[in-house]
């Protein structure tokens, strides 16, 4: 955005001193732009002085006011500072029930909004109660097919899908494409933002095929409509490198990536916050193909933008940190795993909240790495305290419950506490088949775990019991 840029060197000399209305809305505008790129400091001081503006000359509740009142929370949202974009969403919306009305179309975008600040925080069930109270009043307002209601219909589907709620998640989803496509069409590009979503859960499922399936679908459709190189086209290209992934297809993921990487950097920047995801991710898979190096050097380059763009405390700035700790633990480096863990849990626990789920992940990555390091107490002690929380924030059948569930198991197991480490065995293992289904290579991994447990125990009935239900693991792709 250079020219931006030139222009912004002159704006305080040349126009800010001015202070008409004409102005202060060129600001917004400037402001959104740099939004859109990921420049949020920017935008927030930008529509910080046109609210000065407005609140002089218009009034506090006067519409312009108010929306850019909506404008500065959502920066703070991007920004990943939640309470304040909380505190300045309540002003807004204070204002627009005052000005406009419980059930006016602007003050439910605004009650959306404040949902999706809670889905940021964790916070799941007062996300879906404020997003149900958008429903409302947009199914009253505007209709059941209408696309600001379809688009918070979907917005619980997704709070559904991060509960591990996945049958509701895609039940959810499909009645978002029932609507979009009698109202838009098979192939705009908000029904196939909702193909893609379907997919993402289909992959959380485990479901790999069916979601690369519905992924094709929703690309073809993006590329025939917006072009290969949109943002919106790559974010499927984006989600189909992810299930290679999965898939352990580690080459295939790369490609797909670097793919997304060549799109963003020239659509977006080298340092929008969308292409640091995926510079992000490339780490992940070279990890994940045990190039331990190259994956440090990827993710200090992910590391530097984040910290640059978006501040050193920013959840996508820590989700980075809390990788490099995961890649330390692989290469045996303990200890300087637990540091660069203790740096993203501190970051997490005062950004997110100490029962947030990406904090709880942390507190369960630190409990493995004392298990690595032989302190068995130690890592139940931080198991436990991460499972009280997933239980709390996520429920006791969610699947990172489960894989803490899982975990302590193993750590009974190693202590020779065979009878405890199979009662948890057992209970990660119901858990995974009914959240999961037996196919997934979460469930097989507990049952594998558990069948080797009851052999080593010579409960060998209870093993052939259950080796029905396991299959030999695939070999990943290189």
């Amino acid at each position: 955005m250079p020219h931006i840029d030139a222009v912004m060197k002159h704006i305080p000399s040349q126009y800010l001193a001015l202070g008409t209305t004409k102005i202060w809305d060129e600001a917004c505008t400037l402001g959104d732009i740099f939004s859109r790129h990921g420049r949020y400091k920017q935008a927030v001081e930008l529509y910080e002085w046109a609210l000065a503006g407005y609140d002089k000359a218009l009034g506090v509740d006067h519409p312009d006011t108010l929306r850019t009142v909506h404008n500065m929370a959502s920066g703070f949202d991007d920004q990943g500072q939640y309470e304040k974009a909380l505190e300045w969403y309540e002003r807004a919306l204070a204002g627009k029930e005052k000005a406009l009305g419980l059930d006016h179309p602007d003050t439910l975008t605004t009650v959306y909004h404040m949902a999706s600040v809670f889905d940021n925080q964790g916070q799941y069930e007062k996300a879906l109660e404020w997003y149900e109270r958008a429903l409302v009043g947009e199914e009253k307002a505007l209709g059941v097919d209408h696309p600001d209601t379809l688009t918070t219909v979907h917005s619980m589907a997704s709070v559904f899908n991060k509960q591990g709620q996945y049958a509701k998640a895609l039940e959810w989803h499909e009645r978002v494409l029932v609507g979009e496509e009698k109202a838009l069409g098979v192939d705009h590009p908000d029904t196939l933002t909702t193909v893609h979503n379907m997919a993402l859960v289909l992959g959380n499922q485990g479901q790999y095929a069916k979601a690369l399936e519905l992924y094709e679908r929703a690309l073809a459709g993006k590329e025939k409509a917006l072009g290969i190189d949109h943002p919106v086209t790559l974010s499927t290209v984006h989600n189909m490198a992810s299930v290679f992934n999965k898939q352990g297809q580690y080459a295939k993921a790369l490609e797909w990536y670097e793919r997304v990487l060549v799109g963003e950097e020239k659509a977006l920047g080298v340092d929008h916050p969308d292409t640091l995801t995926t510079v992000h991710n490339m780490a992940l898979v070279l990890g994940n193909q045990g190039q331990y190096a190259k994956a440090l050097e990827w993710y200090e380059r992910a590391l530097a933008g984040y910290e640059k763009a978006l501040g050193v405390d920013h959840p996508h700035t820590l989700s980075t940190v809390n990788r490099m700790a995961s890649v330390f633990d692989h290469q045996g480096q303990y200890e300087k795993a637990l540091e660069y863990y203790e740096q993203a849990l501190a970051g997490r626990e005062n950004a997110l909240g100490v029962d947030h789920p990406h904090t709880l992940l942390t507190v369960h990555s630190m409990a493995e790495v004392f298990s690595n390091q032989g302190q068995d107490e130690k890592a139940l002690e931080w198991y436990e305290r991460a499972l009280t929380g997933r239980e709390k924030a996520l429920g006791v059948d969610h699947p990172d419950t489960l894989s803490t569930v899982h975990n302590m198991a193993l750590v009974f197991g190693n202590q020779g506490q065979y009878e405890k480490a199979l009662g948890w065995y057992e209970r990660a293992l119901a858990g995974r088949e009914k959240a999961l289904g037996v196919d997934h290579a979460d469930t097989q991994d507990t049952l594998r775990s558990l069948i080797n447990l009851y052999q080593s125990v010579g409960q060998t009935e209870q093993a052939q019991s259950l080796q029905a239900r396991s299959y030999a693991p695939k070999s990943p792709g290189n």
